[in-house]
């Protein structure tokens, strides 16, 4: 994979802006982290080079003057909200959160539940974070919220909020995923510090869009394919534009409520410190691209992974037609289409050979490994195994894993487990593979190969099971699928 982004530029030249924010604001500052602290595998895809963890290292040198406070609103502690990544509840992410940072050093002062109105299921939660010895804050719904700015901004309003006590210059503002309420409690806190006599500010650190690219750049496109069932919208910020006569790049929301928070801000400062939307912000990823067009082929490729995403939920019901529309059309603005992605017409290509699924996947060195569906095997099994022994120089007629090892999975399946399908899955070919690596030497070199499969594209012919799709991803294989089952059932 061609480089493009330099990530070690990015920590210091991150840190360092961080840094003057907090000083321009008399040493407080309050920072909403908009995506991912960390797994940030969206901005890994599209600029090649920029590491998944790069936000949570950026924070860790900062360590000493971080403080994190994890929002979570009462709405989806009460809805038992699930993060679709990772298959948890928000209220769980929260605890998961609290031990990643402890981990790698960081501070995490407390927890604060937002839009309190008097949910059973948050008072509960808060019972348990108090029980766990975690300080816990409760932020309450504020009826009109945002526009009722004369309530919001009042004794009734921001100031009925508990006030979060914070003992650092930089506060983190995060949370498990969007809708959370970082933003208000920001600005709640902003209020608070502000009758308590204490100069602080605000600020949002969002990586996308990147404000200092062209609207139309496929990395913004990119951005917007992620957010297709947000139906966010990049566009210029005509903010910046009237204050400063420079075009830069935000996102629809943030111009939409940017004159309520310009409001605010002039009730609690009594004026305004930022001139438009993109002033509120501090990424520095635009400066820190050193290959423009192998950022741009990346999220090129994203958009149409992302599209095909789209049509695999779509066709088990979890995603809307007019998503799948938003995607093409940038799929259109990007220029490209689906013929862009070498392992689609390979998979197709092989798929109608053979008579039968089958799946495409393109190494790193650019070579094409196909695998089809057989009695032992599934296609994305084989192509695996087959990518395995490519890697390893292994003739792909060897069998890499004995009889020995698939017959008693293939019985567990079919005579015990009530399975009709004794072909085994990817996690089943990795476990079969690990026992026979025991004593053979070339399974035990094709199972040393793994590690090189990552950043892999590939593609398969019909739709898979969510075990195969789990084993790829965790792999770090970037994988796509045609909208189409194996079979006509109507049960999946």
């Amino acid at each position: 994979m061609k480089i493009g982004f330099d990530n070690d530029k990015y920590l210091k030249m991150q840190s360092e802006h961080i840094r003057e924010r907090i000083n321009q604001f008399g040493n407080k500052l309050y920072m909403e982290f908009g995506g991912k602290l960390f797994d940030d595998y969206h901005a890994s895809r599209v600029l090649p080079g920029f590491a998944p963890d790069s936000k949570l290292r950026m924070l860790m040198q900062l360590s000493d003057q971080a403080e994190i406070v994890i929002v979570i609103s009462a709405g989806d502690i009460e809805k038992n909200k699930v993060r679709g990544d990772l298959g948890i509840t928000y209220a769980t992410d929260v605890l998961r959160l609290i031990d990643v940072f402890k981990d790698r050093g960081l501070y995490v002062g407390s927890v604060a539940i937002t839009q309190y109105s008097g949910q059973r299921a948050a008072d509960a939660f808060k019972q348990r974070l108090n029980d766990l010895g975690i300080k816990v804050y409760t932020l309450y719904n504020i009826e009109g919220y945002p526009s009722n700015i004369p309530l919001i901004v009042s004794d009734e309003g921001y100031g009925k909020n508990e006030y979060i006590e914070t003992t650092r210059p930089l506060v983190v503002i995060t949370a498990p995923g969007p809708g959370s309420g970082k933003m208000a409690a920001c600005l709640s806190q902003l209020y608070h510090e502000h009758k308590r006599g204490i100069p602080a500010g605000y600020a949002k650190f969002e990586t996308f869009p990147i404000w200092n690219i062209p609207l139309k750049h496929p990395v913004n496109l990119a951005y917007e394919a992620a957010t297709a069932d947000l139906n966010d919208v990049n566009m210029i910020d005509p903010f910046h534009l009237e204050a400063y006569g420079k075009t830069t790049v935000n996102y629809n929301r943030d111009v939409e409520i940017f004159p309520v928070l310009n409001e605010i801000f002039t009730q609690i400062y009594g004026e305004s410190p930022y001139k438009s939307p993109t002033d509120m912000g501090v990424n520095m990823a635009g400066n820190c691209i050193i290959d423009d067009e192998a950022c741009q082929e990346a999220s090129r490729q994203e958009i149409i992974r992302r599209y095909y995403n789209a049509m695999a939920a779509r066709k088990t019901g979890r995603s809307s037609e007019s998503e799948v529309f938003k995607l093409e059309l940038l799929m259109k603005q990007a220029g490209v289409t689906v013929h862009d992605r070498k392992v689609v017409d390979a998979a197709l290509s092989y798929a109608e050979e053979t008579g039968g699924p089958a799946a495409a996947l393109e190494l790193d060195n650019g070579k094409m490994i196909l695998g089809k569906t057989s009695d032992l095997l599934g296609a994305l099994s084989a192509v695996l195994l087959n990518s395995l022994k490519e890697l390893a120089g292994i003739d792909r007629h060897y069998h890499v894993i004995s009889p020995a090892a698939i017959e008693p999975i293939q019985l567990l399946k079919t005579e015990y487990l009530g399975s009709y399908n004794p072909r085994l899955h990817t996690d089943e070919v990795l476990i079969a593979l690990s026992t026979t690596a025991a004593s053979d030497k070339a399974a035990l070199k094709a199972l040393e190969q793994l590690s090189k499969l990552s950043g892999c594209q590939a593609h398969t012919s019909v739709m898979l099971s969510e075990v195969d799709i789990k084993i790829f991803k965790r792999l770090g294989i970037q994988l796509t699928m045609e909208p189409r089952y194996e079979n006509d059932h109507i049960y999946h």
